[in-house]
């Protein structure tokens, strides 16, 4: 005999920052909602973020900073719910903040306390948070059956997000709903993440292991002024990271590691006014040291007997050094998952699925990725509430 469920208005699977923020909103407007998670507290993503800290959103959120296949689709959600409306909520409960580089915006304090905040308003709202409950399947007419009984709510909103960080319980399970209900999902792959490379690009990477600098990094038209590292696998830090969701196999990327300087003119004026420094030395008045020795044997020892012509390969290469990654470090690295649900068949207002009313996507589990520095943070807030004030 199937077991009686429980009756909602609106069940919200995933208690990450979409599925809380759309839980709050649905719940202060008067609705009966279930909040459903595997993981036994509220927020895990949330926790880790930002070193800990979490990187809640930034200044800078503007339509043409998310990637997606159908590209005008976060126009709406970003100007209806906007930065600036999560930071009002953030200075209502108190919670003192200050802005890192490129508008990104951190606690002063703990990651926590976001955590807290966003339980503190659901349950303002009422919102029946249920954690610790595996799912085990989801009917139609939005039936959830779980392994501590079964709910119904003629809404159901898909909240569970992506691939990324599966030691932290991530999985396709929203992708996996949303083709059971006939929703189309573009290509899914890590976002970013960290490049790996192989053979003598290898070799270099792993001598190189813990160096960091600023560079420029580029894909075609597409460039991110960051910090790099080299890692014993290949390249991150926040430049890598950013231009990943650009990259696809077998794509080049280039590195500018100077990219305030005209290198050949600062090479051959040492040349000239210095003869007989070595080029290591010369080379590590601009770049980190290890960096530099490892490509000063390249180039000989001394600058006055270096030629005009080897003085502007290195240059051309510490401005243009061109290298192809083997591939990333997958989803276990990658700090978002790109593709999704497709938003062709999503609401730009509502997040509900076109062809399945009472159907909602919000957040990561959506082909939306925002670029590194709190953009994907405003995306679940941003595309919750949409979906908080719809369901």
């Amino acid at each position: 005999m199937t077991p009686v469920a429980e009756l909602f208005d609106v069940i919200v699977l995933g208690a990450g920052a979409a599925g809380l923020m759309c839980a709050l909103t649905a719940g202060q407007r008067g609705k009966r909602v279930l909040l459903l998670d595997h993981a036994d507290e509220p927020g895990k993503k949330i926790l880790i973020s930002g070193g800990g800290r979490c990187n809640f959103t930034n200044l800078g959120c503007v339509p043409d900073r998310f990637l997606s296949a159908n590209r005008h689709f976060v126009r709406s959600a970003l100007s209806r719910y906007t930065q600036h409306d999560f930071i009002a909520l953030v200075n209502r409960h108190q919670i003192a903040w200050h802005e890192k580089t490129l508008g990104q915006l951190f606690c002063d304090g703990s990651a926590r306390e976001i955590v807290a905040m966003l339980v503190a308003e659901c349950a303002a709202g009422n919102v029946d948070m249920r954690m610790g409950h595996r799912i085990t399947g989801v009917a139609d007419g939005f039936r959830v059956d779980t392994d501590h009984g079964a709910f119904t709510a003629p809404t159901l909103v898909l909240a569970t997000g992506g691939l990324s960080i599966p030691k932290m319980g991530a999985t396709g399970f929203a992708h996996d709903v949303a083709r059971q209900f006939e929703l189309r999902l573009t290509d899914i792959r890590p976002g970013l993440v960290p490049f790996t490379f192989q053979g003598e690009a290898l070799d270099l990477m792993r001598k190189l292991s813990g160096v960091a600098l600023p560079v420029l990094a580029r894909i075609g038209k597409t460039r991110f002024r960051e910090a790099m590292l080299f890692t014993h696998r290949g390249l991150s830090g926040p430049a890598v990271l950013q231009i990943s969701s650009f990259w696809k196999p077998g794509v080049e990327i280039t590195l500018d590691c100077l990219p305030d300087q005209d290198v050949l003119a600062a090479l051959l004026g040492r040349k000239n006014s210095r003869p007989r420094a070595e080029f290591k030395t010369v080379l590590s008045e601009l770049l980190p040291q290890r960096l530099a020795a490892s490509l000063a044997p390249e180039a000989g020892p001394a600058m006055g007997n270096q030629t005009d012509r080897a003085l502007a390969a290195m240059a051309e290469r510490l401005k243009n050094w061109r290298l192809t990654p083997s591939g990333t470090e997958g989803y276990v690295k990658a700090e978002v998952t790109l593709g999704g649900i497709d938003t062709h068949d999503l609401s730009s207002q509502t997040m509900q699925a076109n062809t399945v009313p009472g159907l909602f996507a919000i957040g990561e589990a959506v082909d939306v990725t925002g670029w590194l520095g709190g953009y994907n943070f405003q995306w679940a807030w941003s595309s919750g509430w949409c979906a908080g004030m719809a369901v």
